[in-house]
């Protein structure tokens, strides 16, 4: 039998509503999926996005945490290189210092050292003048005693009468020229 078939005689169908046990069955097994649906698979889901939720939330927070330790990492080093930076400034300076200390020390000994050098060079300048002058004393002596008795007539030979001699003579030479021996 056809679903038309049934209907009263006269009676016609409208093709858009279905017929009554359809609706029926239809709404009986909505029914049962919609509560198999609502005890079993909506449970579950929420369950898995509550746990999305919860894994997104603890991500978002441990890249909070990570992002905060970075931040206080950078921090670090940054301070850690501007101390660096202050030291090896602080460290140029000293360097700079000391190297001016050194060149100071330097120079007063290069000044010790040329004023004993110099000193040294007037002690010896001064011996060998004063060694020049024995010398010449005892040629100009000699010549002297030479001359003298030659002048005399008689041997001047005896040392200390020479030596008297000569010293007065050579007494008499420098009182006549002071200014001439003296530039010498």
């Amino acid at each position: 039998m056809t679903p038309i078939t049934l209907l009263a005689a006269g009676e016609t169908h409208n093709p858009l509503l279905p017929a009554a046990y359809d609706i029926i069955w239809s709404a009986v097994c909505f029914a049962i999926i919609l509560i198999a649906f609502w005890v079993v698979i909506l449970p579950k889901f929420k369950k898995v996005v509550d746990e999305r939720s919860q894994a997104i939330e603890g991500g978002i927070e441990k890249a909070e945490q990570v992002q905060a330790e970075a931040d206080k990492a950078l921090a670090e080093y940054q301070k850690q290189l501007a101390d660096g930076r202050a030291e090896a400034a602080r460290l140029r300076a000293e360097a700079q210092e000391e190297g001016a200390q050194i060149i100071a020390e330097m120079k007063v000994q290069a000044q010790d050292e040329a004023d004993r050098i110099l000193t040294t060079a007037k002690a010896q300048i001064e011996a060998e003048r004063q060694a020049a002058l024995l010398q010449l004393r005892g040629e100009v002596g000699g010549l002297a005693t030479d001359l003298a008795s030659r002048i005399v007539g008689e041997s001047l030979s005896d040392d200390t009468r020479a030596a008297n001699v000569v010293d007065r003579f050579i007494a008499d030479l420098e009182a006549q020229t002071p200014a001439t021996v003296k530039e010498s």
